[in-house]
C-alpha cells in the first residue's frame, strides 16, 4: 500500500489551504447574514453597508455602534479511492476506499462596525473590523481512508489548516443629491495561515513539511454608489479591489526534523456587487449579485506543479453569488427576516484534487433572523444559518511524478477523491444608537 502513496505526496495537502482560503463570507453581522448577505441596494444595518457598499452608510444618522459574534460549525467529509498494487507494482484490480470526517469544532466570527454623521450633513463616516474569512479543517489520522493513513503506512496522516483574515475599513460617504450617494473605503487586512503539511514548499526525501503559523499584511479599497428613489425603490453598486498581500513566509519542519523556509503569495479576490431593494411600511426586499474574480488573483490564477513538485497555484474559476432576503416589519418591535444565498463552484474536476476538501464551497445557504427593539437606542439581533455544498466535488488523484501543467496533471487511473459538507452558524448582535435617531431605511 505504501507504494501507492509515495507517488502522490502533496496532493491531499494542497486542499487544506483552500478548504477555507478564498471563501467569500456571504454577510457581515447578524442582520446582513439573515438577509442572505444582500445589502448593496438595501442597507438595513451598518455592518452590511460597510462591508458591501460604502455609499449605503449615508442612510444612517447619528452615531451607531454594531457588535456581532457568531459561532460557526462545519461538517466536511473527505472521501478517497485508490487502486491496489501487488509486490511487483502491478494493479490487482481491487480498490481501497474510505472517508474521514472533520473534527475541528467551532470557529468564532466577530464583526464590529461604527457609523457617525449629523442629520443635516451630507457627510457620513464609518469604521469596521470584520472577519471576512477565517476557518480551517482538521482531518484526523485514520486507517479507514487511504489519504489519512498514518505516514508510516504511506498515507498523509493528520491534515490540518488554520486561516484567519481580518479586514479593517475606514469609510466616507457623501450625498450628491437627496437620492444619490457615493462612498469610498480604504481597507487594511491581516491574515495568518498554518498548514500541516505545506504543499507550497519543495518536498525532500522526507516528504512535505509542516509549518509554523505565518502572517501577512494586505491592503485594498472599495467604492460604491447608492440610489434611493424616496418611493420605495433602491439600487446600489460597488467594487471592492483585490486585497493585495505580502508573501506568507513559512518556517517549515520536515518529518526527519530538518528545516527550511519558503514564501507563498495569496491575495483576496476583487468583487463586483450589484443590488436592488424595495421597501414598504411592512416589508423590505433585497437582492444582490456578486462577481468574484479568482482568475486574476495571485494564488488562484495559476495551477499545476512547479518543476520541484510544489503547487504553483490552485486554478479557481470566477465565481457568481446571488443573495436575497425579506424583512417583515408587521410585528411591533420584532422584525423577522429570511434569506437565501446561491454560489457557483469555482473548482473544476481536473483540479479538484488540488483543493480537497474545498470546504469553503457552499452552493445553497438558508438563513432565518430576527431583531428585538429593547428601547429607542438598543436593538438586539440574531440569526441561524444552514448551508450545503449541494453534492460532491470530485476528481482523480494526481501524481507529481508525472508533472504536466495541463489537464489531467498526472491523473492516476482508477483513483478518485471528493468532498462534501454542511455548515451552520449561530450569531447574535447588538446595535446601539447614541442619540436615539433611527436609520433612514426604516
Amino acid at each position: 500500500m505504501k507504494s501507492i502513496f509515495l507517488s502522490l505526496v502533496i496532493l491531499c495537502y494542497s486542499n487544506t489551504i483552500f478548504s477555507q482560503v478564498g471563501h467569500i463570507m456571504q454577510g457581515a453581522g447578524a442582520v446582513n447574514m439573515s438577509m442572505g448577505g444582500a445589502a448593496t441596494g438595501q442597507p438595513l444595518d451598518i455592518s452590511g453597508a460597510l462591508h458591501w457598499n460604502p455609499a449605503g452608510i449615508s442612510q444612517f444618522d447619528g452615531t451607531q455602534v454594531k457588535l456581532d459574534i457568531g459561532l460557526f460549525f462545519s461538517s466536511p467529509e473527505l472521501f478517497s479511492t485508490v487502486p491496489e498494487f501487488n509486490s511487483m507494482g502491478e494493479p490487482t484490480g481491487s480498490f481501497f476506499s474510505g472517508s474521514t470526517k472533520d473534527d475541528r469544532g467551532v470557529s468564532p466570527m466577530p464583526s464590529l462596525a461604527v457609523v457617525w454623521g449629523k442629520e443635516e450633513s451630507k457627510h457620513t463616516f464609518g469604521a469596521s473590523a470584520i472577519g471576512i474569512s477565517g476557518f480551517g479543517v482538521t482531518f484526523p489520522e485514520s486507517t479507514s481512508n487511504p489519504i489519512t493513513l498514518p505516514q508510516s503506512m504511506g498515507g498523509f496522516g493528520r491534515i490540518e489548516s488554520d486561516y484567519i483574515l481580518l479586514q479593517i475599513g475606514f469609510t466616507w460617504a457623501y450625498e450628491l443629491t437627496e437620492q444619490l450617494s457615493v462612498g469610498v473605503a480604504p481597507t487594511f487586512d491581516y491574515s495568518t495561515l498554518e498548514l500541516m503539511p505545506n504543499p507550497t514548499a519543495n518536498p525532500t526525501s522526507a516528504g512535505y513539511p509542516s509549518t509554523d503559523k505565518a502572517s501577512a499584511i494586505g491592503f485594498g479599497g472599495q467604492v460604491g454608489l447608492f440610489y434611493d428613489s424616496g418611493s420605495g425603490f433602491k439600487a446600489g453598486a460597488s467594487y471592492k479591489t483585490t486585497q493585495y498581500f505580502e508573501d506568507f513566509k513559512f518556517d517549515n519542519t520536515y518529518l526527519d526534523n530538518s528545516t527550511g523556509t519558503n514564501e507563498f503569495n495569496m491575495d483576496y479576490p476583487a468583487i463586483i456587487s450589484l443590488g436592488l431593494g424595495y421597501s414598504t411600511p411592512a416589508l423590505d426586499l433585497a437582492v444582490d449579485y456578486r462577481y468574484v474574480d479568482y482568475e486574476n488573483t495571485d494564488g488562484f490564477s495559476t495551477t499545476g506543479w512547479t518543476p520541484t513538485a510544489s503547487v504553483s497555484g490552485f486554478g479557481w474559476k470566477n465565481m457568481s453569488v446571488v443573495s436575497a432576503g425579506v424583512q417583515y416589519k408587521g410585528i411591533d418591535r420584532l422584525p423577522l427576516r429570511v434569506g437565501y444565498t446561491y454560489s457557483t463552484n469555482p473548482i473544476e474536476g481536473d483540479v479538484a484534487f488540488f483543493n480537497i476538501p474545498a470546504t469553503a464551497i457552499i452552493e445553497n445557504a438558508f438563513q432565518f433572523g430576527l431583531s428585538f427593539s429593547a428601547d429607542n437606542n438598543l436593538i438586539l439581533d440574531g440569526v441561524f444559518h444552514y448551508g450545503s455544498s449541494g453534492g460532491t466535488t470530485s476528481g482523480p488523484l494526481l501524481n507529481p511524478m508525472f508533472i504536466g501543467n495541463y489537464p489531467p496533471y498526472g491523473a492516476i487511473p482508477g483513483s478518485d477523491v471528493s468532498y462534501d459538507m454542511t455548515t451552520s452558524l449561530i450569531m447574535i448582535g447588538a446595535r446601539y444608537t447614541f442619540d436615539g435617531k433611527e436609520e433612514k431605511t426604516n
